[in-house]
């Protein structure tokens, strides 16, 4: 007797192979598919370049770009992380040792800041021997606020050489 027990016990269990199989096969699909993409301050305003060279975050960009934000008042992130001048200078450094002078160093500045602020990130480049640093900037204003910036800016110039 204690034998069929055992027999109907076994007889009831689920497998659960095939469950963890689709799970395994659904995680690698959205692994494989996701939009992985650096991640940017947000309080940065880029300037306009519409006569710029067009390169597509994700689709033409050189994987290897060291992306450095410089915001309106002069403070310097990479990936949302503030770094100090010396850090930045370590960073680059580190990326010359490993990859050789093959990467690029994208700057992205904001349009409220002083020269001297993105001359800092230029400098700490080049005591680090990279001699070619981009800038970002974008085609178009597409949001209301860099619009509207834009526009006060130029009108503020524009009053300014009268």
């Amino acid at each position: 007797m204690a034998r069929t027990r055992k027999r109907e016990l076994d007889e009831s269990s689920l497998d659960m192979t095939p469950m963890i199989d689709c799970v395994f096969q659904l995680m690698i699909f959205f692994i494989v598919t996701i939009n992985i993409t650096e991640v940017k301050d947000k309080d940065v305003r880029l300037e306009l370049g519409p006569s710029g060279p067009e390169v597509e975050s994700g689709r033409d960009a050189d994987v290897s770009a060291l992306v450095v934000d410089v915001n309106k008042s002069g403070r310097l992130s990479v990936n949302n992380l503030d770094i100090t001048t010396d850090q930045l200078r370590s960073r680059v450094r580190s990326r010359l040792k490993r990859q050789g002078n093959t990467f690029q160093i994208w700057v992205r500045g904001d349009a409220r800041a002083q020269h001297y602020m993105i001359r800092k990130v230029m400098d700490a480049c080049t005591l680090e021997g990279v001699g070619k640093v981009s800038f970002v900037a974008v085609k178009t204003a597409r949001t209301k606020e860099t619009k509207e910036f834009l526009k006060t800016r130029d009108a503020a110039r524009r009053k300014r050489t009268r």
